[in-house]
């Protein structure tokens, strides 16, 4: 796609909105995003999450709250167009804002997954809580808060589809803005500091079935294979190798689902010659077998 620059803006170099490394791997991911609640408070209140098996978000719509939480260390207060997210489904508690004058609050929870084994590279970057406040967060952030909030109360019908479809958006910016906040990177998000790591990250995102090997990566970030091999394990907590190899299999468990592919035309188009290989590879990472990933997707299609 292009895009060309907007006259309205000033001449000269603007700040990325998205990392071409979070960027090509935000492209190849699937993430499944739904609204499941709306909550209208008022006066004393609280609302206990118990440990999900995914992750939850919740928007202040209106008003303000507090989120208590053992990843949190102290309770911590939340405004109009804050978002809170549990990426692993911690255990979390909402509470009526301290000292508030029983004005009423709104909120807009929902759940999110990646598609796959959980070894999707975002879903093990992210911390145990983040909190987006829409005070330091991008303009696009703000708005499309504001716009969820104003669906809320709208009459329309698809009022639900189009929320699920601007929380699918705003869980995309929130990662954005993350990305860019230097305090506790770690990860992935480590690396995309990193401009050498990073440009190796946007390559192997985005052409996952290339026959990377030490060498060609070392030679992309323009280091040696010694150098190139410590910086990026130290960043990414696991060797290159590795990463691609599960990078593969996330992909592969994306393209699984598609009823036209085969299961040899995947191997073949993710750098394997070998379809044995690669079931053996696919079934070592993620911990079942193609068949079953293809048999999930061919039942979702049909509840569809």
């Amino acid at each position: 796609m292009v895009i060309q620059p907007n006259p309205l803006l000033p001449a000269g170099p603007h700040p990325r909105l998205v990392e071409p490394a979070l960027e090509s791997l935000l492209n190849r991911s699937m993430l499944q995003v739904q609204v499941v609640a709306e909550l209208h408070r008022c006066g004393s209140w609280y609302a206990d999450a118990p440990r999900y098996e995914c992750g939850l978000f919740h928007l202040v719509g209106a008003g303000r709250c507090r989120v208590q939480s053992d990843e949190l260390g102290t309770a911590a207060e939340l405004e109009t167009g804050d978002l809170v997210i549990f990426p692993h489904g911690a255990p979390h508690r909402l509470l009526d804002a301290q000292g508030g004058d029983a004005a009423h609050t709104s909120l807009i929870c929902g759940e999110f997954r990646f598609v796959g084994s959980g070894q999707h590279p975002l879903n093990l970057a992210l911390p145990s809580c983040l909190i987006i406040h829409a005070s330091q967060a991008s303009a696009p952030f703000r708005q499309l808060a504001t716009a969820m909030a104003d669906v809320v109360h709208a009459d329309c019908a698809g009022r639900h589809v189009l929320l699920n479809k601007l929380a699918d958006a705003l869980f995309t910016l929130a990662i954005c803005d993350y990305s860019r906040q230097t305090a506790g990177r770690q990860g992935l998000f480590a690396s995309l500091a990193d401009p050498r790591i990073a440009r190796v990250l946007q390559a192997v995102h985005d052409h996952p079935g290339k026959a990377w090997t030490m060498q060609s990566m070392a030679a992309l970030a323009c280091m040696s294979r010694s150098a190139f091999a410590e910086r990026f394990t130290q960043l990414m907590k696991l060797p290159p190798i590795q990463y691609v190899t599960q990078w593969r299999v996330s992909v592969a468990e994306q393209l699984l689902r598609d009823r036209q592919q085969s299961v040899a035309g995947i191997a073949q188009q993710l750098g394997y010659s070998s379809e044995a290989a690669f079931r053996r590879l696919f079934k070592r990472v993620s911990g079942i077998c193609p068949g079953r990933v293809r048999g999930e997707g061919l039942r979702a299609a049909a509840l569809n």
